[in-house]
């Protein structure tokens, strides 16, 4: 498709908004890429990366090539995520840390309003789509719920971690860094990003370039075939995490990996019932403000989801 100048700045944005929802954990980018409507796109271009595109480069040129490869719009993306991740990183982290209540309520807001909207993509709803809603909430639930792994420095292991990750960063409501957490990696690869362990950082990004390459070619599969039941699961898996990102949490247990702390166990609890200023009135002022964001994301929207002629 054609482009402009100011389609491609938009897609730059849409990337800044993926990855300042990447740095907090618990908040996925692949939710912001499907309320910003380029999901299917980004999952199309990243199952499109095989060896036809060699084939190409060879036969055709670079310009053949970085058409199929949809080249502009990997650029604008990752540049936007690239330039929220370390411009935003530190200013997110920060505001996480003072003041905890108020963004998760924000977060909150946001991902609440993302549930509507992916859900009222599907045109009809029956019963087989409750099955796969239900089924994919409850995932979400178990997943998010999980009790910590141990840490193992194994490379086989870190490989592993590396593909579950990244195939959660791109599942709208499952975070890839909550996903490490939950492995016992986390620590290995923070330390090993810390120490420029290039050896460890490596073998964590072969595995999450082969779990990228190949989750994206199921996702992509499950769109054309089931679209109705893919959006679905994807509706209760961002529905399944809303009680990762509820605001007010009584924090059981917390393991300190460097200079960062991280919580391993904590439990959601009712505004009164919190532990200190439940700031209950700006909270939920930022609640409806991230809901609103919602809107203003869909209108920047290029496009709405396909839906598929499937029978779902």
């Amino acid at each position: 498709m054609q482009r402009s100048f100011l389609d491609y700045l938009t897609i730059t944005l849409k990337g800044m908004a993926m990855g300042a929802a990447d740095v907090v954990p618990g908040v996925s980018g692949g939710t912001i890429a499907f309320i910003s409507g380029i999901y299917e796109e980004l999952i199309d271009t990243i199952s499109g990366v095989d060896l036809s595109l060699i084939k190409t480069w060879k036969n055709k040129g670079l310009s053949a090539f970085w058409t199929q490869l949809n080249g502009n719009f990997i650029v604008a993306l990752f540049t936007g995520i690239l330039i929220s991740v370390f411009t935003l990183m530190r200013l997110t982290n920060y505001l996480l840390e003072t003041y905890p209540v108020l963004i998760w309520s924000f977060f909150f807001g946001l991902v609440l309003a993302s549930i509507w909207y992916v859900g009222k993509q599907i045109p009809k709803w029956n019963f087989k789509i409750v099955i796969a809603l239900i089924a994919g909430a409850g995932a979400a639930l178990y997943v998010t719920s999980l009790p910590p792994m141990g840490s193992t420095d194994s490379l086989l292991y870190m490989l592993l971690a590396g593909a579950l990750a990244v195939c959660a960063m791109i599942l709208p409501g499952i975070s890839g860094a909550f996903i490490l957490v939950l492995l016992g990696a986390y620590k290995t690869v923070t330390q090993a990003a810390h120490n420029f362990d290039f050896k460890t950082i490596g073998i964590v990004a072969v595995g999450a370039v082969i779990g990228l390459l190949s989750f994206s070619k199921v996702l992509k599969w499950l769109f054309a075939h089931y679209t109705n039941l893919t959006l679905a699961v994807l509706t209760g898996f961002i529905a399944g995490s809303l009680n990762k990102i509820w605001p007010w949490k009584k924090i059981l247990e917390t393991a300190q990996y460097g200079d960062k702390e991280v919580v391993l166990k904590e439990t959601s609890v009712l505004p009164w019932n919190f532990e200190g200023d439940s700031q209950l009135l700006f909270s939920i002022i930022l609640m409806v403000a991230g809901f609103g964001l919602i809107f203003l994301l869909e209108s920047l929207a290029d496009t709405k989801p396909e839906k598929s002629n499937a029978t779902n």
